[in-house]
């Protein structure tokens, strides 16, 4: 039973034209200043890195950064990386993954993984103890989000970077996914492959909001993107106010938040998109009220209110009168 939920599952995401998340392998280290570590790491899935304890050097992409507990990282294939221990003791958690496209690509990941999990790892590799098929350094992460329509995709400033640092609110839930999807394919429990497979779906939309929160903090510090943003979106609002779209709409096209876009909207035109929306809805009602042979039922379709209903009340709370007194007083 479990297993036709999980293939349904699977299923449905990949005639969605999306990527499925998998779970290479999860493994918990502990270091101090006397292991001899490796000059250099590079693997060919995604790699979060979640430090538990201690403070770590971690050089990538060519950037130092001093990590400390708590921090979170997400390193992506094929980036070359080194590890310095800066304390006593280190304790980390790595979570190795990756996505694939189609089913046939699932099962032979799957299969070869499963045939990987007899190698042994070598004494002085870090990294998961499995080798990792390559095409999984093919698919990037924000295929998936891009399936997820969760507003970051291929051609924004973030895909060039070569890893993230997990700064919101959200890298506490990061962490306790984490923690879970290792102690769950550590256990041999009924449903174990759905529950890690759920897990990691749930792990990559919280990173997607993370990444998210991180690009619209980026755009707090540009000068003049935001602006550009807004612009973009009040124009997509000037053209398409009359067919019913939403501030969810408008915030979706330019990539942000709806709550980022209403504040960084306001800031820049002095008033909500929500209000923004209804004066310009109820600009157009006015002037088709002017000719008669048009019913108000059609007035409030072709100004881009959902009913009738909602119409009457948004044009009597902005003009202080009915579409129909406003028609009798001013036709």
């Amino acid at each position: 039973m479990a297993n036709k939920l999980l293939s349904a599952i699977e299923d449905d995401v990949f005639l969605s034209e999306g990527s499925v998340p998998i779970v290479i392998e999860g493994l918990e280290h502990s270091y101090d200043t006397k292991d001899s570590l490796p000059d250099e790491s590079m693997h060919n899935s995604h790699e979060l890195l979640y430090l538990r304890e201690g403070k770590i050097e971690l050089v990538l992409g060519g950037e130092s950064l001093t990590l400390t507990k708590g921090a979170v990282v997400v390193i992506r294939p094929l980036v070359r990386h080194k590890l310095t221990i800066k304390s006593s003791k280190a304790d980390m958690l790595n979570l190795y993954f990756g996505f694939v496209h189609g089913s046939s690509d699932l099962e032979q990941t799957r299969q070869t993984l499963k045939s990987n999990k007899a190698a042994l790892k070598q004494s002085n590799s870090a990294g998961p103890s499995v080798s990792i098929p390559g095409s999984l350094a093919k698919i990037s992460l924000e295929s998936f989000l891009k399936f997820a329509d969760l507003g970051i995709t291929e051609d924004n400033d973030m895909t060039r970077l070569p890893f993230f640092v997990i700064k919101g609110s959200e890298k506490k839930e990061i962490n306790d996914l984490a923690e879970r999807i290792v102690i769950e394919d550590s256990e041999n429990r009924y449903a174990k492959d759905l529950m890690v497979h759920t897990l990691t779906v749930e792990l990559m939309i919280i990173l997607s909001r993370a990444l998210r929160s991180e690009w619209e903090e980026n755009l707090r510090v540009k000068n003049g993107k935001a602006k550009e943003l807004v612009a973009i979106a009040k124009q997509y609002m000037d053209e398409n106010f009359d067919q019913g779209i939403t501030v969810s709409d408008a915030a979706a096209y330019v990539f942000l938040s709806q709550g980022y876009f209403t504040r960084a909207f306001r800031d820049d035109t002095g008033i909500s998109p929500m209000n923004y929306l209804m004066k310009k809805r109820i600009e157009k009602a006015c002037k088709l009220l002017q000719n008669n042979e048009i019913k108000v039922s059609a007035i409030s379709l072709q100004s881009g209110f959902s009913s009738p209903q909602r119409f009457n009340v948004a044009f009597r709370k902005q003009m202080g009168m009915t579409p129909m007194e406003y028609r009798k007083k001013y036709v």
